[in-house]
């Protein structure tokens, strides 16, 4: 039998295609390189965008710095760094996938950045220079197999003292509506995968303390975020049914919703109605920020890998 691996509310960077890894990811990103995915996640990249921006800030991101951004996909978290570092600053994003890579650069192009610099790169063997200030990621170690080593290599980039943050989500926090409502409940069923089916590490939020430790890191720092808004003009309604409407044949093909049940074409405003109705809000999954600095003495690979 096939495996089958998804993640909840599909939140992550573009893939090549259902089961091929990009930047050495475990075969764990099932939603396809299309145009439909790459709007939705710019769609994302508007919700999820400021709390992106105040964790870096948080961190330590500021004018000037050059930072190597870890799985740039469709270059939204690249766009936000080259904002904050400025002209001064610069910006190196790698990601294995050179289609969505054209997209990102065409972005960049249209937004007038010229600090910012997009490569097809596996994270494993990046072959860049170490004088990063600081290297950083979104829903990138979530896919990995070996989170820690990467890190841990990801260290060899930086200067002395650099930093490292990466923000993750916690699926233990899905997406939800208060007061309760049963179309909102029904939605975090259809994409939770059934048990034993695998896939990305759904709490890696909540994991990156242990991780970061693990690599060789300091302490980190910890910030929790979610996304959350009410009234009809809230655009986390549409972003759900998006994200639905490209997980459709594979959330059929798991069994866990039919085509009939989901309705895709009235989803979002079923969702705005039932939260809209009650005045209530709803909230979208949780993410999970942790930065530190590289320590002047780092473990070797040999301590980590074993």
């Amino acid at each position: 039998m096939e495996t089958i691996h998804i993640n909840q509310l599909g939140q992550s960077a573009p893939r090549e295609g259902t089961l091929v890894s990009t930047n050495g990811r475990s075969d764990n990103y099932l939603l396809p390189n299309s145009a439909a995915e790459t709007q939705r996640l710019i769609h994302q990249a508007h919700i999820y965008g400021p709390l992106t921006r105040q964790f870096f800030a948080a961190a330590g991101i500021t004018a000037g710095m050059k930072v190597l951004d870890v799985g740039s996909g469709a270059g939204d978290v690249a766009l936000l760094l080259a904002d904050m570092v400025g002209p001064r600053g610069a910006v190196i994003g790698i990601d294995k996938n050179p289609a969505i890579l054209d997209t990102a650069r065409a972005r960049v192009q249209a937004m007038g950045w010229t600090n910012v610099t997009l490569l097809a790169r596996e994270v494993h063997s990046i072959g860049l220079d170490d004088d990063f200030d600081a290297v950083v990621g979104r829903w990138i170690l979530m896919h990995l197999p070996n989170p820690v080593g990467v890190l841990h290599r990801l260290l060899s980039h930086l200067k002395p003292g650099g930093l490292v943050a990466f923000q993750e989500t916690d699926s233990t926090y899905p997406l939800s509506a208060f007061p309760p409502a049963p179309l909102h409940q029904q939605v975090v069923q259809w994409t939770t995968p059934p048990p034993g089916r695998g896939g990305p590490d759904l709490q890696m939020g909540s994991k990156l303390y242990r991780t970061y430790l693990d690599a060789g890191l300091p302490a980190p720092q910890l910030r929790l975020d979610a996304p959350i808004g009410g009234g009809p003009d809230w655009p986390g309604y549409a972003f759900t049914a998006e994200t639905i409407h490209i997980l459709l044949p594979i959330l059929q093909q798991m069994g866990t919703t039919t085509a009939e049940e989901v309705d895709i074409e009235t989803l979002a405003e079923r969702l705005r109605m039932e939260v809209v109705g009650q005045r209530g809000v709803q909230m979208l999954p949780i993410v999970i920020g942790a930065w530190a600095r590289k320590p002047s003495r780092v473990p070797s690979n040999e301590l980590i890998d074993s």
